[in-house]
Protein backbone atom coordinates (compact mmCIF):
# COMPACT_ATOMS: atom_id res chain seq x y z
CA UNK A 1 0.00 0.00 0.00
CA UNK A 2 2.80 2.55 0.81
CA UNK A 3 4.75 2.35 -2.02
CA UNK A 4 1.92 1.68 -4.79
CA UNK A 5 0.43 4.90 -3.06
CA UNK A 6 3.86 6.94 -2.78
CA UNK A 7 5.17 5.61 -6.09
CA UNK A 8 1.25 7.47 -7.83
CA UNK A 9 1.71 10.32 -5.83
CA UNK A 10 5.49 10.79 -6.76
CA UNK A 11 4.11 10.88 -10.95
CA UNK A 12 1.23 13.00 -10.37
CA UNK A 13 2.55 15.89 -8.29
CA UNK A 14 6.49 16.26 -8.80
CA UNK A 15 6.66 16.29 -12.54
CA UNK A 16 4.48 19.48 -12.53
CA UNK A 17 6.08 21.09 -9.16
CA UNK A 18 9.51 20.79 -11.23
CA UNK A 19 7.99 22.45 -14.29
CA UNK A 20 6.24 25.42 -12.16
CA UNK A 21 9.96 25.73 -10.02
CA UNK A 22 12.11 25.29 -13.00
CA UNK A 23 9.97 28.70 -14.98
CA UNK A 24 10.48 29.63 -11.38
CA UNK A 25 13.68 29.76 -10.93
CA UNK A 26 14.84 30.94 -14.60
CA UNK A 27 12.23 34.04 -14.31
CA UNK A 28 14.43 35.27 -11.16
CA UNK A 29 18.01 34.12 -12.60
CA UNK A 30 17.44 34.81 -16.13
CA UNK A 31 18.75 37.90 -15.21
CA UNK A 32 21.86 36.85 -14.89
CA UNK A 33 22.52 35.82 -18.67
CA UNK A 34 20.61 38.85 -19.63
CA UNK A 35 23.27 41.46 -18.14
CA UNK A 36 26.56 40.33 -20.41
CA UNK A 37 24.21 39.51 -23.67
CA UNK A 38 23.32 43.42 -24.04
CA UNK A 39 20.80 44.07 -20.98
CA UNK A 40 23.80 46.02 -19.10
CA UNK A 41 25.23 47.49 -22.00
CA UNK A 42 21.27 48.63 -23.29
CA UNK A 43 20.69 50.03 -20.06
CA UNK A 44 23.95 51.51 -18.92
CA UNK A 45 24.08 49.79 -16.15
CA UNK A 46 27.33 49.16 -13.55
CA UNK A 47 28.41 46.21 -12.00
CA UNK A 48 26.75 47.53 -8.64
CA UNK A 49 23.56 48.64 -10.39
CA UNK A 50 23.36 45.27 -12.40
CA UNK A 51 23.50 43.72 -8.77
CA UNK A 52 20.89 45.77 -6.86
CA UNK A 53 18.59 44.60 -9.83
CA UNK A 54 19.07 40.97 -9.68
CA UNK A 55 18.79 41.72 -5.54
CA UNK A 56 15.85 44.12 -4.80
CA UNK A 57 13.72 41.03 -6.46
CA UNK A 58 14.46 39.73 -2.38
CA UNK A 59 12.82 42.74 -0.92
CA UNK A 60 9.32 42.05 -2.18
CA UNK A 61 9.64 38.30 -0.93
CA UNK A 62 10.92 39.13 2.41
CA UNK A 63 7.90 41.47 2.49
CA UNK A 64 5.87 39.12 2.20
CA UNK A 65 6.66 35.48 2.44
CA UNK A 66 4.60 34.48 5.58
CA UNK A 67 1.07 36.20 5.09
CA UNK A 68 1.68 34.50 1.57
CA UNK A 69 2.72 30.68 2.84
CA UNK A 70 -0.33 31.83 5.74
CA UNK A 71 -3.00 32.31 2.70
CA UNK A 72 -1.91 29.03 1.18
CA UNK A 73 -2.56 27.01 4.33
CA UNK A 74 -5.70 28.24 4.70
CA UNK A 75 -7.14 28.84 1.05
CA UNK A 76 -5.43 25.83 -0.38
CA UNK A 77 -2.39 25.22 -2.48
CA UNK A 78 -4.36 24.95 -5.77
CA UNK A 79 -5.36 28.31 -6.36
CA UNK A 80 -3.02 30.25 -3.94
CA UNK A 81 -0.36 28.94 -6.44
CA UNK A 82 -2.12 29.71 -9.75
CA UNK A 83 -2.32 33.53 -8.31
CA UNK A 84 1.75 33.26 -8.25
CA UNK A 85 2.43 31.79 -11.03
CA UNK A 86 -0.13 33.86 -13.40
CA UNK A 87 1.10 37.29 -11.35
CA UNK A 88 4.76 36.59 -11.36
CA UNK A 89 4.19 35.67 -15.56
CA UNK A 90 2.70 38.87 -16.29
CA UNK A 91 5.42 40.43 -14.50
CA UNK A 92 8.05 38.38 -15.75
CA UNK A 93 7.34 39.01 -19.21
CA UNK A 94 7.01 42.97 -18.70
CA UNK A 95 10.33 43.46 -18.10
CA UNK A 96 10.91 43.14 -21.73
CA UNK A 97 9.84 46.41 -21.59
CA UNK A 98 11.66 48.53 -19.66
CA UNK A 99 13.29 51.41 -20.97
CA UNK A 100 15.54 52.30 -18.40
CA UNK A 101 17.36 50.40 -14.94
CA UNK A 102 15.14 52.73 -12.75
CA UNK A 103 12.18 50.82 -13.78
CA UNK A 104 14.06 47.42 -14.09
CA UNK A 105 14.51 48.18 -9.88
CA UNK A 106 10.87 48.68 -9.91
CA UNK A 107 9.52 45.16 -11.72
CA UNK A 108 12.63 42.89 -10.35
CA UNK A 109 10.91 44.37 -7.03
CA UNK A 110 7.61 43.32 -8.25
CA UNK A 111 8.49 40.00 -9.76
CA UNK A 112 9.43 39.36 -5.88
CA UNK A 113 6.26 40.65 -4.55
CA UNK A 114 4.61 38.45 -7.37
CA UNK A 115 6.26 35.21 -6.38
CA UNK A 116 6.47 35.43 -2.63
CA UNK A 117 5.31 32.33 -0.98
CA UNK A 118 5.83 29.96 -3.72
CA UNK A 119 9.06 28.18 -2.56
CA UNK A 120 7.76 27.10 1.12
CA UNK A 121 4.52 27.28 -0.04
CA UNK A 122 5.64 24.28 -2.37
CA UNK A 123 7.69 23.18 0.46
CA UNK A 124 4.55 22.82 2.76
CA UNK A 125 2.45 21.09 0.41
CA UNK A 126 5.03 18.52 0.42
CA UNK A 127 4.42 17.89 4.11
CA UNK A 128 0.74 17.37 3.25
CA UNK A 129 1.77 14.38 0.72
CA UNK A 130 4.91 12.71 1.91
CA UNK A 131 5.76 11.03 4.99
CA UNK A 132 9.11 12.58 7.05
CA UNK A 133 11.24 9.55 5.83
CA UNK A 134 10.30 10.52 2.08
CA UNK A 135 10.91 13.92 3.03
CA UNK A 136 14.18 14.74 1.67
CA UNK A 137 13.94 12.65 -1.42
CA UNK A 138 10.82 14.49 -2.89
CA UNK A 139 12.31 18.03 -1.54
CA UNK A 140 15.27 17.01 -3.58
CA UNK A 141 13.37 15.92 -6.62
CA UNK A 142 11.43 18.86 -6.73
CA UNK A 143 14.20 20.86 -5.87
CA UNK A 144 16.26 19.52 -9.26
CA UNK A 145 14.29 22.07 -11.35
CA UNK A 146 17.25 24.36 -9.54
CA UNK A 147 19.98 22.66 -11.57
CA UNK A 148 17.85 21.95 -14.39
CA UNK A 149 17.14 25.56 -14.77
CA UNK A 150 20.96 26.17 -15.33
CA UNK A 151 21.37 22.99 -17.05
CA UNK A 152 18.69 23.89 -19.71
CA UNK A 153 17.82 27.16 -18.87
CA UNK A 154 21.35 28.76 -19.74
CA UNK A 155 22.03 27.71 -22.88
CA UNK A 156 17.90 28.26 -23.77
CA UNK A 157 18.29 31.57 -22.45
CA UNK A 158 21.85 32.56 -24.43
CA UNK A 159 19.76 30.55 -27.63
CA UNK A 160 16.78 33.30 -27.17
CA UNK A 161 18.67 36.11 -27.02
CA UNK A 162 20.92 35.30 -30.24
CA UNK A 163 17.85 34.47 -31.77
CA UNK A 164 16.44 37.73 -30.84
CA UNK A 165 19.16 39.63 -32.32
CA UNK A 166 19.52 38.14 -35.14
CA UNK A 167 15.42 38.01 -36.17
CA UNK A 168 14.37 41.41 -34.42
CA UNK A 169 16.33 45.00 -35.56
CA UNK A 170 14.72 47.26 -32.86
CA UNK A 171 14.18 44.40 -30.49
CA UNK A 172 16.96 43.77 -28.18
CA UNK A 173 17.45 39.85 -27.87
CA UNK A 174 17.44 39.85 -24.09
CA UNK A 175 14.14 41.69 -24.12
CA UNK A 176 12.58 38.82 -26.20
CA UNK A 177 14.04 36.37 -23.86
CA UNK A 178 11.98 38.33 -20.77
CA UNK A 179 8.51 37.75 -22.94
CA UNK A 180 9.49 34.14 -24.25
CA UNK A 181 10.50 32.88 -20.58
CA UNK A 182 7.35 34.86 -18.79
CA UNK A 183 4.39 33.37 -20.97
CA UNK A 184 4.98 29.69 -19.16
CA UNK A 185 4.04 30.64 -16.01
CA UNK A 186 0.93 32.06 -16.84
CA UNK A 187 0.13 28.72 -18.54
CA UNK A 188 1.15 26.60 -16.00
CA UNK A 189 -0.88 28.71 -13.21
CA UNK A 190 -4.15 28.49 -15.82
CA UNK A 191 -3.19 24.55 -15.39
CA UNK A 192 -3.13 24.70 -11.68
CA UNK A 193 -6.56 25.16 -10.98
CA UNK A 194 -7.33 22.43 -12.67
CA UNK A 195 -4.52 20.09 -11.96
CA UNK A 196 -3.10 20.00 -8.57
CA UNK A 197 -4.98 18.40 -5.77
CA UNK A 198 -5.18 20.25 -2.20
CA UNK A 199 -4.43 17.18 0.20
CA UNK A 200 -4.66 13.28 0.08
CA UNK A 201 -8.47 13.15 0.99
CA UNK A 202 -9.50 15.03 -1.93
CA UNK A 203 -7.93 13.07 -4.35
CA UNK A 204 -9.91 11.23 -6.63
CA UNK A 205 -6.87 9.44 -8.66
CA UNK A 206 -5.95 7.67 -5.59
CA UNK A 207 -8.36 4.46 -4.72
CA UNK A 208 -10.22 5.06 -1.47
CA UNK A 209 -8.54 2.80 0.71
CA UNK A 210 -4.80 4.63 -0.67
CA UNK A 211 -6.62 7.91 0.28
CA UNK A 212 -7.44 6.52 3.82
CA UNK A 213 -3.90 5.45 4.08
CA UNK A 214 -1.92 8.33 3.29
CA UNK A 215 -4.50 10.80 5.04
CA UNK A 216 -4.05 8.69 8.08
CA UNK A 217 -0.35 8.69 7.48
CA UNK A 218 0.32 12.41 7.70
CA UNK A 219 -2.33 13.26 9.89
CA UNK A 220 -0.70 11.04 12.49
CA UNK A 221 2.41 12.89 11.83
CA UNK A 222 0.85 15.80 12.32
CA UNK A 223 -0.32 15.51 15.77
CA UNK A 224 2.93 13.55 17.00
CA UNK A 225 4.68 17.14 16.09
CA UNK A 226 2.04 19.10 17.35
CA UNK A 227 1.56 17.46 20.63
CA UNK A 228 5.51 17.15 21.15
CA UNK A 229 6.55 19.98 20.02
CA UNK A 230 4.41 23.34 21.29
CA UNK A 231 4.98 25.85 18.08
CA UNK A 232 1.80 27.83 17.06
CA UNK A 233 2.32 30.55 14.92
CA UNK A 234 3.14 33.61 17.36
CA UNK A 235 6.05 31.40 19.23
CA UNK A 236 7.20 29.69 15.76
CA UNK A 237 7.83 33.28 14.40
CA UNK A 238 10.07 34.59 17.68
CA UNK A 239 11.63 30.83 18.44
CA UNK A 240 15.56 31.64 18.19
CA UNK A 241 16.21 28.20 16.53
CA UNK A 242 13.90 29.28 13.68
CA UNK A 243 15.75 32.25 13.12
CA UNK A 244 19.49 30.51 13.24
CA UNK A 245 17.93 27.81 10.68
CA UNK A 246 17.35 31.15 9.06
CA UNK A 247 20.56 32.13 9.12
CA UNK A 248 21.74 28.38 7.80
CA UNK A 249 19.72 28.96 4.96
CA UNK A 250 20.84 32.07 4.31
CA UNK A 251 24.35 31.02 4.17
CA UNK A 252 23.95 28.31 1.66
CA UNK A 253 21.58 30.74 -0.34
CA UNK A 254 24.22 33.53 -0.63
CA UNK A 255 26.45 30.86 -2.10
CA UNK A 256 23.32 29.59 -4.60
CA UNK A 257 22.82 33.12 -5.99
CA UNK A 258 26.31 34.22 -6.10
CA UNK A 259 26.74 31.69 -8.88
CA UNK A 260 23.98 31.72 -10.32
CA UNK A 261 24.22 35.60 -10.81
CA UNK A 262 28.01 35.88 -11.72
CA UNK A 263 28.75 32.28 -12.52
CA UNK A 264 28.13 33.90 -16.52
CA UNK A 265 30.05 36.99 -15.86
CA UNK A 266 33.27 34.95 -14.52
CA UNK A 267 33.13 32.88 -17.28
CA UNK A 268 32.85 35.79 -19.40
CA UNK A 269 35.90 36.88 -18.13
CA UNK A 270 38.37 34.16 -18.83
CA UNK A 271 38.67 35.57 -22.57
CA UNK A 272 40.46 38.62 -20.52
CA UNK A 273 42.38 36.45 -18.27
CA UNK A 274 43.28 33.10 -20.00
CA UNK A 275 43.13 34.74 -23.55
CA UNK A 276 40.37 32.18 -24.57
CA UNK A 277 37.09 33.56 -26.65
CA UNK A 278 33.35 32.42 -26.06
CA UNK A 279 30.29 33.58 -27.56
CA UNK A 280 27.13 34.02 -25.46
CA UNK A 281 25.57 30.82 -26.57
CA UNK A 282 29.45 28.88 -25.33
CA UNK A 283 29.01 30.85 -22.26
CA UNK A 284 25.58 29.74 -21.48
CA UNK A 285 26.58 25.81 -21.97
CA UNK A 286 29.74 26.38 -19.98
CA UNK A 287 27.27 28.01 -17.24
CA UNK A 288 25.60 24.86 -17.50
CA UNK A 289 28.13 22.08 -16.54
CA UNK A 290 28.25 22.77 -12.78
CA UNK A 291 24.45 22.50 -12.21
CA UNK A 292 24.51 19.07 -14.16
CA UNK A 293 26.97 17.62 -11.81
CA UNK A 294 24.81 19.33 -9.23
CA UNK A 295 21.69 17.70 -10.36
CA UNK A 296 23.13 14.53 -9.08
CA UNK A 297 24.52 15.38 -6.24
CA UNK A 298 21.47 16.79 -4.43
CA UNK A 299 19.58 13.63 -5.52
CA UNK A 300 22.00 10.87 -4.16
CA UNK A 301 23.16 12.80 -1.13
CA UNK A 302 19.37 13.57 -0.18
CA UNK A 303 18.47 10.20 -0.64
CA UNK A 304 21.58 8.52 1.55
CA UNK A 305 19.89 12.18 4.03
CA UNK A 306 16.40 9.48 3.93
CA UNK A 307 18.18 6.19 4.15
CA UNK A 308 20.38 7.12 7.35
CA UNK A 309 17.65 9.70 8.48
CA UNK A 310 20.35 11.95 9.53
CA UNK A 311 20.56 15.27 8.94
CA UNK A 312 22.56 17.45 10.20
CA UNK A 313 26.42 16.41 8.81
CA UNK A 314 24.06 15.92 5.83
CA UNK A 315 24.01 19.68 5.82
CA UNK A 316 27.20 20.61 7.63
CA UNK A 317 29.21 18.73 5.04
CA UNK A 318 28.54 19.89 2.38
CA UNK A 319 28.78 23.42 3.51
CA UNK A 320 32.13 23.04 4.85
CA UNK A 321 33.43 21.78 1.37
CA UNK A 322 31.61 24.48 -1.04
CA UNK A 323 32.65 27.76 1.21
CA UNK A 324 36.09 25.94 1.14
CA UNK A 325 36.39 25.40 -3.54
CA UNK A 326 34.46 28.51 -4.01
CA UNK A 327 37.14 31.45 -3.12
CA UNK A 328 40.10 28.66 -4.26
CA UNK A 329 38.52 28.76 -7.49
CA UNK A 330 39.44 32.37 -9.04
CA UNK A 331 43.20 32.03 -7.98
CA UNK A 332 43.53 28.39 -9.93
CA UNK A 333 45.66 28.58 -13.54
CA UNK A 334 43.34 27.79 -16.42
CA UNK A 335 39.48 27.71 -17.50
CA UNK A 336 39.50 23.65 -16.83
CA UNK A 337 40.74 24.00 -13.02
CA UNK A 338 38.52 26.57 -12.45
CA UNK A 339 35.91 25.23 -13.55
CA UNK A 340 36.23 21.77 -11.14
CA UNK A 341 36.24 24.00 -8.55
CA UNK A 342 33.35 26.05 -9.22
CA UNK A 343 31.80 22.23 -9.97
CA UNK A 344 32.08 21.16 -6.32
CA UNK A 345 31.25 24.32 -5.20
CA UNK A 346 28.10 23.68 -6.81
CA UNK A 347 27.21 20.36 -5.81
CA UNK A 348 27.92 21.42 -2.21
CA UNK A 349 25.46 23.59 -2.41
CA UNK A 350 23.07 21.77 -4.67
CA UNK A 351 23.57 18.65 -2.47
CA UNK A 352 22.78 21.32 1.07
CA UNK A 353 19.59 22.72 0.07
CA UNK A 354 17.23 19.67 0.21
CA UNK A 355 18.95 18.24 3.22
CA UNK A 356 18.31 21.34 4.93
CA UNK A 357 14.41 21.42 5.43
CA UNK A 358 13.82 18.20 6.90
CA UNK A 359 15.54 20.11 9.55
CA UNK A 360 12.59 22.55 10.86
CA UNK A 361 10.18 19.80 9.64
CA UNK A 362 11.51 18.01 12.49
CA UNK A 363 9.40 20.37 15.26
CA UNK A 364 7.13 22.32 13.14
CA UNK A 365 3.92 21.31 12.32
CA UNK A 366 0.08 23.53 10.94
CA UNK A 367 -0.36 26.61 10.54
CA UNK A 368 3.20 26.74 13.11
CA UNK A 369 5.11 25.04 9.91
CA UNK A 370 3.18 27.27 7.43
CA UNK A 371 4.76 30.67 9.54
CA UNK A 372 7.87 29.35 10.09
CA UNK A 373 8.85 27.81 6.45
CA UNK A 374 7.92 30.87 5.17
CA UNK A 375 10.22 33.19 7.88
CA UNK A 376 12.91 30.63 7.18
CA UNK A 377 12.68 30.85 4.09
CA UNK A 378 12.23 35.05 3.22
CA UNK A 379 15.42 35.50 5.83
CA UNK A 380 17.55 33.00 3.93
CA UNK A 381 16.06 34.46 0.47
CA UNK A 382 17.87 37.93 1.69
CA UNK A 383 20.91 36.47 0.79
CA UNK A 384 19.40 36.65 -2.85
CA UNK A 385 19.68 40.69 -2.49
CA UNK A 386 23.04 40.71 -0.14
CA UNK A 387 24.78 38.02 -2.75
CA UNK A 388 24.42 39.64 -5.82
CA UNK A 389 24.76 43.42 -4.28
CA UNK A 390 28.26 43.04 -2.56
CA UNK A 391 29.70 40.22 -4.83
CA UNK A 392 29.08 42.99 -7.48
CA UNK A 393 29.88 45.90 -5.08
CA UNK A 394 33.56 44.29 -4.66
CA UNK A 395 33.86 43.39 -7.93
CA UNK A 396 33.56 47.09 -9.17
CA UNK A 397 35.74 47.81 -6.43
CA UNK A 398 38.23 45.68 -6.56
CA UNK A 399 38.32 44.89 -10.49
CA UNK A 400 38.18 41.17 -9.87
CA UNK A 401 35.88 38.49 -8.48
CA UNK A 402 38.18 37.39 -5.80
CA UNK A 403 37.07 39.35 -2.79
CA UNK A 404 33.12 38.28 -3.77
CA UNK A 405 33.90 34.55 -3.32
CA UNK A 406 35.99 34.86 -0.33
CA UNK A 407 32.40 36.52 1.35
CA UNK A 408 30.73 33.43 -0.18
CA UNK A 409 33.02 30.80 1.25
CA UNK A 410 32.96 32.41 4.61
CA UNK A 411 29.04 32.88 4.49
CA UNK A 412 28.56 29.05 3.99
CA UNK A 413 31.38 27.80 6.20
CA UNK A 414 29.33 30.01 8.98
CA UNK A 415 25.85 28.69 8.44
CA UNK A 416 27.56 25.02 8.48
CA UNK A 417 29.32 25.75 12.10
CA UNK A 418 25.41 26.82 13.24
CA UNK A 419 24.12 23.85 11.74
CA UNK A 420 26.27 21.52 13.91
CA UNK A 421 25.74 23.55 17.16
CA UNK A 422 21.87 23.73 16.49
CA UNK A 423 21.72 19.83 16.14
CA UNK A 424 18.63 18.19 14.74
CA UNK A 425 15.49 19.41 16.68
CA UNK A 426 14.88 21.14 20.26
CA UNK A 427 14.57 18.62 23.18
CA UNK A 428 11.07 17.71 23.81
CA UNK A 429 11.08 17.76 27.43
CA UNK A 430 12.62 21.39 27.48
CA UNK A 431 10.10 22.87 25.12
CA UNK A 432 7.09 21.32 27.35
CA UNK A 433 8.44 22.76 30.15
CA UNK A 434 8.92 26.35 28.67
CA UNK A 435 5.21 25.84 27.41
CA UNK A 436 4.09 25.14 30.66
CA UNK A 437 5.54 27.98 32.29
Amino acid sequence: MEKRTLRKVTLRLIPFIIAMYFINYLDRTNLGIAGPGGMNEDLAMTATQFGFAAGIFFFGYLLLEVPSNLALHKFGARIWLARILISWGIVAAAMAFVPSHGWLYVLRFLLGVAEAGFFPGIILYLTYWFPSSMRARATALFMLAIPLSSVIGSPLSSWLISSGDSVFADFAGWRFMFIIEGVPAILLGIMCIFYLTDRPRDAKWLTPEERNWLQSRMDAEEKGKSDTFHYPVRRTLLQPRVWALSFVYFGMVYGLYALSFFLPTIISGFQETFGVEYSIIEIGFITAIPFVFGAFAMYFWSRHGDKTNERVWHVAIPLFIGGVTIPIALYLSSPFTTMIAVTITCMAICAALPTFWPLPQTFLAGAGAAAGLALINSLGNSAGFFAPYITGGLAELTGTQNAGMWVVGAAMVAAGIVTLILKAAPAPDKVNQEETK
